[in-house]
């Protein structure tokens, strides 16, 4: 499996078959992302939750591949509104997309589509993260989530070879948090999302890569763009 980093809280998963799944696609609004939505391939998008900084290239990406979108029923009803296919689906649940696995799990936020010309918030259902399997593989994509104990049971129920975990602090869990995350996840590897993209969310991931080291664990920082192999 190929693994790239696009930056913020975006990553796509390619099979060794050559399918694609990209979660959280946010390029045009990131001045760190090096690919434009144009750019991605992908044979499904997969949704934590309905903030911009998570979705805005969602639909872009899912019309040009004639992707479904899968998400919480209500952001999949939302999506359907933009006229992409959607596969709704909820807390627990798992769907099956030929090539993958994706289940939900939670994560301790919020969610909703502000629509600033009107004053309005659309409810967008709750916030989640999500437990991928494919190519033999587990991973796990945390959201934009505070800590939160069952951390401990998804990381003894699952043999998780990568975890994707929020630093940022502000709008999410920092990087002490994140440590506690890391341990209780127990993955084989942890990689570091949701930082930088912003002011208020500067941190410094290669600290905490080797305060995850000093734990006896195995983080990696990928830039924008980067990639690994499993």
């Amino acid at each position: 499996m190929k693994i790239v980093y696009h930056g913020h809280s975006c990553i796509q998963l390619v099979t060794s078959e050559g399918k694609s799944l990209v979660i959280d696609p946010f390029l045009r609004g990131n001045p760190l992302a090096v690919a434009k939505p144009e750019d991605i391939q992908a044979d499904a998008v997969l949704l934590t939750h309905a903030h911009m900084d998570h979705l805005l290239d969602a639909e872009p990406i899912a019309k040009a591949n004639d992707a479904p979108v899968v998400a919480i029923v209500e952001l999949a009803t939302y999506m359907s509104w933009k006229g992409v296919k959607t596969i709704g689906m909820n807390m627990g649940g798992t769907v099956d997309l030929g090539f993958a696995q994706a289940k939900m799990i939670q994560a301790f936020h919020s969610s909703g589509i502000v629509l600033e010309e009107s004053q309005q918030i659309l409810y967008a259902g709750m916030p989640a993260g999500f437990i991928v399997r494919a190519d033999g593989l587990t991973i796990l994509h945390a959201g934009d989530t505070a800590l939160y104990g069952d951390m401990k049971m998804i990381g003894e129920r699952n043999a998780i070879d990568v975890a994707f975990i929020p630093i940022g602090d502000h709008y999410t869990m920092g990087p002490e948090d994140a440590l506690q995350a890391a341990e209780w996840y127990n993955a084989k590897l942890v990689i570091p999302v949701h930082y930088d993209s912003f002011p208020v969310i500067k941190q410094d991931a290669e600290s905490f890569v080797a305060k995850l080291a000093n734990r006896g664990l195995q983080g990696k920082v990928l830039a924008p763009g980067e990639s690994i192999e499993l």
